[in-house]
């Protein structure tokens, strides 16, 4: 799957800092819910392996939860299958144009990724 257009979509509650679940009309009267994950950027998992990872995960959650807050329309765009059922791969974009990513890269939350090996978040020289 891959859409090159942008889908307006519903934000309905968000897991974690590059994860949350939003809401799709696929046609006049079918809406879906599917799990968005944010292309392009990694954060630290809340299930994290030590205690700073989590706290920054908890961090990059509530700071995902303010530029996404519920019930918001975002723009999904670059949208293509995830790794996992039931989740799509998208780069998101606010209602002012802003990439959401590129947001929580700029301000430290997350990292870029490319889909490739994830470096610890626990090393202390990050």
């Amino acid at each position: 799957m891959f859409s090159a257009a942008a889908v307006p979509a519903t934000v309905d509650y968000v897991l974690d800092g590059d994860t949350f679940a939003a809401r799709v009309l696929l046609d006049e009267d079918i809406t879906i819910t599917v799990r968005v994950r944010l292309a392009d950027v990694d954060t630290p998992e809340i299930n994290g392996k030590c205690e700073r990872e989590i706290e920054m995960a908890l961090r990059a959650r509530d700071r995902l939860a303010e530029l996404l807050p519920v019930g918001t329309t975002v723009d999904l765009r670059d949208i293509a299958d995830d790794k996992y059922l039931g989740r799509i791969d998208a780069r998101v974009f606010t209602s002012d144009g802003r990439d959401v990513s590129r947001i929580l890269i700029n301000e430290k939350f997350g990292r870029p990724y490319d889909g490739g090996r994830r470096d610890s978040w626990c090393d202390q020289d990050q």
